[in-house]
């Protein structure tokens, strides 16, 4: 009985939300859910990569652009990271939830929280999509491993 519960939980987000997917609108500054037919089912805003542009080497501070999927699910409490304003490690610095993308050439991709709120309608990461804490934690229930993301370009400045 056990067993099944567990087979059940891992398997009825699949079932609910199989054909949904997120959309990131870099220019926009939001996040969709979407559905099989184009319907909406969650947004909230977003910040992105500093720089404009599809995403080329590490350190770039752009947000990739093109279709990819969720990879892994993190719970990111206790993850920690230098943002190099002379502060040091930060904890909490993903907020409580890391959704790593499955990007070619890159590692440390996702959608996450952040300890910095205000950066949110901003372009202020190094290359993630960053959300408000209790918007990821809104979004986790629509999230599967292997769910479809889809970062739209930027427009060209």
């Amino acid at each position: 009985m056990k067993n099944a519960l567990v087979i059940l939980a891992l398997l009825l987000p699949i079932y609910m939300f199989g054909g949904n997917r997120i959309v990131v609108s870099k220019k926009q500054m939001q996040l969709y859910v979407m559905n099989e037919r184009n319907d909406t089912l969650f947004s909230r805003p977003i910040a992105c990569g500093i720089n404009y542009g599809n995403k080329t080497r590490i350190g770039d501070h752009k947000t990739p652009e093109g279709t990819f999927k969720i990879k892994k699910m993190y719970d990111a409490t206790s993850w920690k990271h230098d943002f190099k304003d002379g502060k040091g490690m930060r904890k909490e610095a993903y907020g409580p939830l890391f959704f790593k993308l499955d990007v070619p050439g890159f590692n440390d991709i996702g959608i996450h929280g952040t300890i910095f709120p205000e950066s949110i309608g901003t372009r202020s990461s190094e290359g993630c999509v960053r959300m408000r804490n209790e918007d990821i934690k809104k979004l986790y229930p629509y999230c599967y491993i292997g769910m479809p993301v889809v970062i739209e370009p930027d427009e060209v400045e």
